[in-house]
């Protein structure tokens, strides 16, 4: 059976990883966790002599590099003296004198203060517009190949520490006889090589990841040296160290606590299984004893030390309350690790456990017990941390954060009750060893279990999971076993024999194991809760790299307050749109100014959901004051650069509730109008 139990194993695990990457290349660019909130001049502005300097102010500080602030004339040229300055989340670039009239293109790359790399762009026009050389660039900080390599080392160092930590945390508190477990120790060894290869390759990544995403800087050292001197690069180096002690302790838990523990099994409990740690009370079960709770002390000040390299550098460290964050974020880590990690090992050791070490039904309710304690911890964790980064309901359903959050709810909610049914099983196969036990007892006691036969030969019995397994028995004549002494048998023959009757043995241990459907039925429900935990990290890793709801909110919100603060009244209107054909789906915005009677001008910007600007073959906007029945009056802008139209001279001949109806052409057939009322006037 367990034959044809693995590839069902294997195929699940490689559909779900495919599941994996889907959403990780979704995730691939980052989205900002820093947005621009206004700027001076104002985007699409004109201006009639040239200002002495550029401004822009995000949601929060972020860090400048080399080149993070750039001003390009309409030939592409330097505008900018190169000496970007900041002082709070307000940031300055001064500008060339003696610059021409025509339209400038400011374009920003900088790093959040949670680490994410924010890259836009937008233009002004000094005296009056004109055609433009430049153009956004698609691929970007945070996008490419770099991004997605990224992405993906970011969900490889969670897997392997959740199952680093996690299958320690198993071994230890559920059952330490697996630390003796050859397909157990591939298990934790595999999360350690896994989080230390993924933090390398981060370490490397970074550079590239947030300057200029091409893959030729992966190993340019100069931005190395840059990013060690970043709160990331200081986080990723800190988590490499913990991973050398982390090593430490993975070599004495394989080694010497294994070997404490084989020797001291410990009598069976009243379940009928092993007995835990020294319960024999001799001195090698004291100094198992010890040795474990060394283990345990070390082993949480290892994992929480890793998890803290996150909390450091991301969403936790950043907004309100960081003091409180940082520390929810490291329990949060940490109760993950202890049920999906420990979910993880548990697969395993109901796979993969040989027959002389099968899992005991007190392992499993001992598992039970901690990833019931660890499901509180994320409750109570995960709902602080929710508030914080949402903060209201209408950031929970309107942003892709609250979106991908609700997502993970529902998944957290499915394993629950996946877990719960696996409590069920795990009840069932206590009730069944015990019964096997009490049966062996009542064997032994009518001296069943141990019968002399006519020549003095033993047939040895011993209590398996739920039921008996003969690992031993007299030969055919009713004596010992054959061993070559007597008989005249070649000694070497004979301890081939006796191998092969072990293996039989063994063989027939495991046929009879695999055969109880209580096993069967665990190992189905922890398998399918195995399979919801990959998605589950997937979705997990694509909100680190999402832009809190919260913050999108603010940003949103101090965006509208500078355009109603404007100095020269100007409106600025945010429509999303849907042609529903190939790339139909972005948001075009409107700026009007300075939004009174008479002349004005106008500017039309089209961009993607995910900020990036780009062209459609047609737009044209109406203008229409329904009250006075006047309109709608057409106007059709001028194509400027990619993702800009203007107009000038916009004639608006009443102030009124002006409705501003804007329509988008992304193909010969698919074109949609979007439309919203705003004051002018």
């Amino acid at each position: 059976m367990t034959q044809t139990i693995a590839p069902r194993v294997r195929s699940l695990v490689l559909l779900l990883l495919a599941v994996a990457a889907a959403l990780l290349a979704d995730a691939a660019p980052a989205s900002a966790h820093a947005a621009l909130t206004s700027s001076d001049p104002r985007q699409g502005a004109v201006v009639d002599q040239a200002p002495e300097q550029i401004s822009l102010t995000f949601s929060e500080t972020v860090a400048l590099s080399d080149d993070a602030l750039r001003v390009l004339d309409p030939k592409g040229g330097r505008a900018d003296t190169g000496e970007a300055r900041g002082t709070g989340a307000t940031y300055t670039v001064k500008l060339r004198p003696g610059l021409p009239d025509g339209t400038y293109t400011v374009s920003y790359q900088v790093v959040s203060a949670d680490s994410h790399p924010v890259a836009g762009a937008f233009t002004f026009s000094i005296g009056a517009p004109s055609a433009t050389t430049v153009s956004v660039p698609e691929a970007t900080a945070g996008g490419g190949a770099v991004g997605f390599l990224y992405g993906v080392g970011r969900y490889a160092s969670y897997a392997g520490f959740i199952v680093l930590v996690g299958g320690a945390a198993f071994l230890l508190a559920c059952w330490p006889r697996g630390t003796g477990v050859r397909a157990v120790q591939r298990l934790v060894v595999s999360g350690w090589v896994a989080l230390t290869a993924a933090t390398l390759g981060l370490l490397l990544l970074r550079g590239s990841y947030t300057t200029s995403g091409k893959a030729g800087d992966v190993f340019d050292l100069e931005l190395l040296g840059q990013v060690l001197q970043t709160k990331t690069g200081a986080a990723l180096v800190s988590r490499l160290l913990l991973l050398a002690a982390a090593a430490l302790f993975v070599a004495v838990l394989f080694g010497a606590y294994a070997k404490r523990i084989e020797g001291d099994e410990g009598a069976p409990d009243e379940d009928g299984d092993a007995g835990g740690v020294g319960e024999g009370g001799d001195e090698a079960g004291k100094e198992a004893r010890d040795l474990a709770f060394g283990l345990a002390v070390g082993g949480v000040v290892v994992a929480a030390g890793l998890a803290a390299s996150w909390a450091m550098a991301e969403h936790a460290s950043t907004g309100i309350q960081p003091g409180i964050a940082m520390p929810v974020d490291v329990l949060h880590l940490l109760a993950v690790a202890a049920w999906l990690g420990g979910l993880a090992a548990l697969l395993v050791a109901l796979h993969g456990a040989p027959a002389g070490t099968p899992l005991e039904a007190t392992a499993v309710r001992r598992f039970s017990q901690l990833a019931f304690g660890s499901v509180l911890v994320l409750v109570v964790t995960g709902l602080y941390q929710s508030w914080r980064q949402v903060g209201s309901w209408s950031a929970l359903t309107g942003t892709r954060y609250g979106q991908l959050l609700c997502l993970k709810a529902g998944l957290v909610v499915l394993l629950v009750g996946i877990a719960w049914i696996s409590r069920r099983w795990t009840g069932r196969l206590a009730d069944t060893v015990t019964a096997g036990a009490e049966r062996e007892k009542e064997r032994v006691a009518s001296g069943a279990g141990a019968t002399a036969d006519a020549d003095g030969g033993t047939a040895v019995t011993g209590a398996g999971d739920g039921g008996t397994a003969v690992t031993g028995a007299g030969d055919g004549d009713g004596g010992t076993a054959d061993t070559g002494e007597d008989d005249g048998v070649d000694p070497e023959r004979a301890a081939q024999l006796a191998r092969q009757r072990a293996a039989v043995d063994a063989a027939r241990q495991k046929r009879l194991r695999d055969a109880d459907p209580t096993r069967n039925g665990l190992r189905r429900s922890v398998l399918a809760e195995a399979g919801v935990a990959v998605v589950l990290l997937a979705v997990t890793t694509l909100l680190t790299s999402t832009e809190p709801g919260r913050t999108e909110e603010e940003a949103k919100a101090a965006t509208a307050a500078s355009a109603q603060t404007s100095a020269t009244g100007a409106v600025t209107l945010d429509m999303p749109f849907d042609t529903g054909g190939q790339d139909g789906k972005g948001v075009v915005r409107i700026d009007l100014d300075p939004a009174r009677t008479g002349a004005n001008a106008l500017h039309v910007y089209v961009t993607r959901p995910n900020g990036r600007a780009f062209d459609v073959p047609e737009v044209k906007v109406a203008f229409t004051l329904e009250s006075q029945d006047i309109g709608p009056l057409p106007v059709v802008p001028d194509h400027i650069t990619t993702g800009h139209w203007s107009a000038n001279g916009v004639q608006i001949p009443m102030a009124g509730e002006w409705k501003i109806a804007v329509t988008v052409r992304t193909s010969d057939i698919d074109q949609v109008t979007v439309d919203k009322n705003t004051q002018i006037g």
